[in-house]
């Protein structure tokens, strides 16, 4: 049975995170089949805990903005460049509308006020959207990174700080071990549990907390004469959510549907579809887009869209769970869990994401 001080269990945005973090303090092995794939390869890129934000969620917009706030130092360490436009936010409808006007009142009452435009002053900040659109936000402060670029910067630096890559299937956690698909084992000082949606079957006290959510995604590049948006957009339509978020290239990412199907991870028809024609009533030129992706990936959904983020057992950690804000919550995710590691107290806006709040944990 081989040994490392650490073993990550997941290769994901968040995994890669910590094991590149970890490896500066400690050996640190990685496994996972196919690292930086998953649900990190077909995310849109966005960071807006703002536009993410609705009310009974306060834990997670907290959480949330503190991690914004470390993403410019996160991506200068890896080289990677942030998109800092902003968001802009479309209601189609009176009743998309009402939904926005209740998320700029939360909002406003936390002391974090957006801008609330008219359809046609949101068209003159954003011309790529259409008629239709009856009124909006605009939210300076949101960024958005290309996560395939992120990804490889991550692979990279993690690799340089000397991360141990095992294309192994760990089975099962115990302190002190992971078990393996082909039997066999590694031994650790200490293992964390990152894997995204499949964390839940690792450990006794993540069964059921920790599900998956099924998402599709279409990329899109812009043929020549076509109006692409500037900012990312998202968009309410007949209350379905759908966001652009525009890439370098002419590329432009379209999702995210949003299901309940377990493992499922095959595209459908009705998905395709119902993104393309939401779309097309928020921003009309993508008609002329075309259509290069279609993916499906899957969320690590919680209980209560926290992520499960603190100790299960001695030697054994949780950072699962994230939804979709598993790229806005990689630095923080990964400074919290060095610092757990090192025996240090993590950020104080992770406290809330505690596993205990759901299941008593060993100390």
């Amino acid at each position: 049975m081989s040994y490392s001080g650490t073993v990550v269990v997941g290769g994901g945005v968040i995994g890669l995170s910590i094991a590149w973090r970890l490896a500066a303090d400690t050996p640190v092995t990685l496994l996972d089949p196919a690292p930086a794939r998953g649900a990190s390869w077909v995310a849109g890129g966005m960071l807006a805990p703002v536009t993410e934000s609705w009310p009974g969620e306060e834990d997670l917009l907290e959480l949330g903005c503190a991690s914004l706030d470390r993403w410019p130092d996160y991506a200068a360490d890896l080289g990677v460049e942030l998109r800092t436009d902003g968001t802009v936010v479309a209601a189609l409808d009176a009743a998309d509308a009402a939904q926005l006007d209740i998320l700029a009142d939360h909002l406003a009452s936390l002391g974090r006020a957006v801008d609330r435009l008219a359809g046609r002053d949101l068209r003159q900040r954003e011309p790529a959207i259409g008629p239709s659109v009856r009124s909006g936000l605009f939210v300076p402060g949101d960024l958005a990174v290309d996560n395939r670029e992120l990804l490889r910067h991550l692979m990279d630096a993690a690799a340089r700080a000397g991360v141990t890559f095992d294309r192994r299937r760990a089975t099962l956690v115990h302190p002190g071990e992971v078990e393996l698909a082909d039997g066999s084992g590694i031994r650790s000082g200490t293992t964390v549990i990152a894997a995204g949606a499949w964390s839940g079957g690792l450990h006794p006290a993540l069964d059921r907390l920790v599900r998956p959510v099924k998402g599709e995604i279409l990329r899109l590049r812009a043929r020549p004469g076509v109006l692409a948006p500037r900012h990312t957009v998202r968009a309410l339509v007949e209350s379905r959510p759908v966001y652009l978020v525009p890439r370098a290239g002419d590329e432009l990412v379209l999702g995210a549907t949003q299901y309940e199907a377990g493992f499922d991870t095959e595209v459908t028809v009705g998905g395709v579809r119902d993104l393309l024609a939401d779309a097309e009533r928020v921003v009309p030129g993508i008609a002329e887009y075309g259509l290069t992706e279609t993916a499906a990936g899957l969320r690590a959904g919680s209980r209560d869209n926290l992520p499960l983020l603190g100790m299960l057992e001695p030697g054994v950690l949780v950072a699962a769970g994230h939804h979709r804000n598993g790229l806005l919550l990689a630095p923080i995710t990964a400074d919290a869990v060095r610092a757990m590691v090192a025996g240090e107290d993590p950020p104080a806006e992770v406290l809330a994401a505690d596993p205990a709040r759901h299941v008593p944990t060993r100390r």
